[in-house]
């Protein structure tokens, strides 16, 4: 395992990369978080894992969707049956080629779901609790999108009943 750069504190944030063949022409590398999780991380030509920038999409779309979901469940007491967020994200066209454009849709599929209460959610991620999307608004422009699904399935209702 790969060494901290410094003393480790409760709210930093650590992670390395090893190239996986020194001697070969790949770019392949492994990734480890101080939360001693590991991935394969590649290039296109490569194809093997996912390439950094990905991971930022990744990142964010995890982020907001943590936020949103918790706030749904907890503070207004959504029944969530299934969540998804999409990001989609345009990059620069010159080196760094970083995000200048950002779409975000999230879909919410549940029984009575309040439009209102996934509004407030995502305004909470977007304005107060999402680090990664703080960071991201530095450079680029963000547009966010959210539809509801309603449940269908009378078995999940509680107030359905069923008859035999």
């Amino acid at each position: 395992m790969a060494r901290p750069l410094s003393a480790q504190g409760s709210d930093m944030t650590t992670a390395y990369v090893q190239l996986t063949n020194p001697l070969g022409a790949a770019r392949q590398f492994v990734a480890g978080t101080g939360s001693e999780h590991h991935l394969i991380l590649d290039d296109a030509a490569g194809g093997t894992g996912p390439k950094p920038i990905e991971l930022v999409a990744v990142g964010l779309a995890g982020c907001t969707a943590f936020d949103v979901i918790t706030v749904l469940r907890q503070k207004f007491y959504q029944q969530v049956t299934a969540y998804e967020v999409r990001v989609e994200a345009d990059q620069a066209e010159r080196p760094p080629q970083v995000f200048v454009d950002v779409r975000i849709h999230h879909i919410v599929k549940g029984m009575a779901i309040d439009p209102k209460a996934i509004e407030e959610a995502i305004r909470l991620s977007d304005e107060k609790y999402c680090s990664v999307g703080a960071m991201l608004k530095q450079a680029a422009k963000f547009n966010t999108t959210y539809e509801v699904v309603e449940e269908k399935t009378a078995w999940i209702n509680p107030q359905v009943e069923m008859s035999a």
